[in-house]
């Protein structure tokens, strides 16, 4: 490792644990500033901490990589994804924050739930807690895997701790500086955090491509190269089938169900906050998003150009990051990487934690445990949901798009519904509450186990969100209706 890439990524370290350990003496009194921050997050802090607990290592290895090897094609996934976080800004940004607060200050999903309906408070409670824990564990697994990619791609050469592979070191070096600030400093910290994280990620993003691109010839160059390759490899439409595009533009409705991306819904200042905070979250992932297509896109070109091997196309933005700079720019790309990885690992585990600490621990065990031993448990469960994931990350085959897109369809479906309709329709019950969270989940897990999201009839797959979504949508609205109870909705004290 060059002396310059070291400084990059040292630097870049010690800024993520000073942060916590700033957090940590600002706000982590109680179990409401170590899991929400005191709700006092800006519209700034909240936008891109959304965004960039969201998009992980997916934004720049999953999607680029996607892009490399099949072309435009891939960009519908981005395309959903935009109409999708929008909505979820207009729709349940400014009613979770209200209804949280107003549901005698809910700190967690599943607490919320509880309260919105108390027929089925034990249930519901119980049931999106062992969601969330089994859900996130995927889904933090595929922020290791990308940083243990990033090791073993940029740093073949790595010392090895223990008989560890590059790829198992990286894992752990990963999760070991995650875990210091989100242990120590909790919601905050991820926060600030991902804050820093998301500035760092979009830079990189719009730095990546021009650069890529100049060194490719341009764009009349890149294009006749690509079309020598694949003549229909810039082509939106080519080969997409009615199945592929509604697979790929369905990824957009997993943001209404993803809870360490709502959360912060729920910790902005204010209501009044969110069209500003929406905004700017949405400028950013746009940005972001065309950068990612970007690197994709012309790296195929880069690499042809100069008949560059690349074995895994999930490594691109490494590959190039090596190829293209000098090493202390270099560092500060890796450090977008691990920037992107980490600030999504940090939230899953926090939001896992919550879950455990609050409706599990709290709710069976210890009812009235102190605000301390909250926050100390809540740090226990941070530790034991990271060792979870990098048992199950353990494996340098795993690819981040597939284990991010299990995980992004099974919160999607077995939420999305559930948050929807608690949050808009008040002749919602408890029972139909529990019959979507568990239809969702459900049928997302057995969609996939049958191998439906490969192959369909003969065809191609069926993206799993999509049975998933729909069989919980329906499973809310009928249960509901057989099941009418008392309106269960609070409303305002104005009203």
């Amino acid at each position: 490792m060059s002396l310059g890439i070291t400084i990059s990524l040292t630097a870049y370290f010690l800024l993520m644990i000073g942060i916590g350990i700033y957090a940590w003496r600002k706000s982590t009194s109680n179990s409401e500033e170590y899991l929400l921050g005191g709700r006092q997050l800006s519209p700034g802090v909240a936008a891109l901490s959304a965004g960039a607990s969201d998009m992980s290592g997916w934004l720049l290895m999953g999607l680029p990589g996607a892009l490399f090897v099949s072309g435009l094609t891939q960009s519908w996934i981005g395309i959903g994804l935009v109409v999708g976080a929008f909505f979820n800004w207009v729709i349940v940004a400014p009613r979770l924050r209200e209804q949280t607060e107003r549901y005698d200050n809910s700190l967690t999903i599943p607490e919320f739930l509880s309260k919105r309906f108390p027929s089925k408070a034990l249930s519901l409670r119980s049931i999106s807690a062992i969601v969330i824990v089994i859900f996130f564990s995927v889904y933090t697994a595929s922020g290791l895997v990308a940083g243990g990619k990033l090791f073993d791609t940029a740093f073949p050469d790595l010392i090895h701790i223990g008989g560890m592979s590059a790829y198992q070191t990286g894992i752990y070096l990963t999760l070991g500086i995650v875990l210091i600030y989100t242990m120590v400093g909790g919601f905050l910290a991820v926060s600030l955090t991902d804050f820093i994280q998301g500035c760092i990620m979009m830079l990189a993003l719009v730095i990546m491509p021009i650069v890529v691109l100049i060194k490719a010839g341009g764009f009349g160059v890149s294009e006749a190269r690509m079309m020598s390759v694949d003549p229909n490899f810039l082509s939106m439409f080519h080969g997409l089938t009615v199945i592929g595009f509604l697979s790929a533009v369905a990824w957009g409705l997993g943001y209404f169900g993803q809870p360490h991306i709502i959360v912060r819904f729920m910790a902005v200042r204010s209501v009044k906050d969110v069209p500003a905070a929406r905004n700017i979250g949405m400028a950013w992932m746009i940005i972001s998003l065309a950068g990612a297509v970007g690197v994709g896109i012309f790296g195929r070109s880069y690499t042809v150009g100069n008949d560059i091997n690349v074995p895994d196309p999930e490594t691109i933005f490494i590959i190039l990051a090596n190829q293209l700079f000098i090493p202390l720019i270099t560092g500060f790309l890796l450090a977008a990487l691990l920037a992107a990885v980490m600030s999504t690992i940090s939230s899953q585990l926090l939001v896992a934690s919550s879950s455990l600490t609050e409706d599990f621990y709290r709710l069976f065990l210890r009812r009235n445990a102190s605000e301390r031993e909250i926050v100390n448990i809540g740090r226990l469960f941070v530790l034991v949901v990271a060792i979870v994931a990098a048992l199950i990350a353990h494996n340098p085959d795993s690819e981040v798009l597939g284990l991010v897109s299990h995980a992004w369809a099974g919160f999607g479906a077995a939420f999305g519904p559930l948050i929807i309709l608690s949050l808009t329709w008040r002749g919602m019950s408890g029972a139909g509450a529990v019959a979507g969270l568990v239809a969702g989940a459900a049928t997302v897990i057995l969609w996939i186990s049958l191998g439906l999201d490969q192959s369909f009839m003969g065809g191609p797959g069926i993206y799993e969100i999509i049975p998933g979504f729909i069989v919980a949508w329906l499973a809310i609205w009928l249960v509901s209706l057989a099941t009418p109870t008392k309106d269960e909705f609070r409303p305002l004290a104005a009203e």
